[in-house]
């Protein structure tokens, strides 16, 4: 790490909700609002941010935890907004916590966790 990331640090992502997002299993359409699993990509790409900014050329992150609370429905067009924010940052281990909206509604909250490893290292474990 070239840089130091510090708890309270922020970013912001937002998407739109699309078709494909839907709570879709197996083809069939369950229901016409955005799927937990969809917040959950998005939320991850959310908190990865910090390691694309702070990760050097020789490093990369890994997802080790995601939780999802979702606390309410985002249909079809809407902008989820997500606000995720370091809540600690030890040896190479980053946790972040998060708020997903719609306007002021939120539709989604909870955690994440990635570490930062040598892209040799992550070789040797996924090999």
């Amino acid at each position: 790490m070239e840089r130091q990331i510090i708890p309270g640090m922020s970013k912001s992502y937002s998407f739109t909700v699309k078709e494909s997002d839907m709570a879709i299993f197996h083809g069939e359409l369950l229901h016409a609002v955005c799927s937990t699993f969809t917040l959950g990509r998005e939320i991850e790409w959310s908190t990865r941010l910090f390691v694309i900014d702070y990760k050097n050329e020789e490093e990369e992150g890994v997802g080790t935890m995601l939780t999802i609370y979702h606390k309410s429905p985002a249909k079809l067009g809407d902008i989820v907004q997500i606000e995720a924010e370091v809540e600690s940052f030890e040896k190479n281990e980053l946790i972040c916590r998060y708020v997903a909206k719609v306007g002021d509604r939120v539709v989604a909250e909870g955690q994440t966790g990635q570490k930062i490893l040598s892209k040799e290292k992550l070789a040797k474990i996924f090999n």
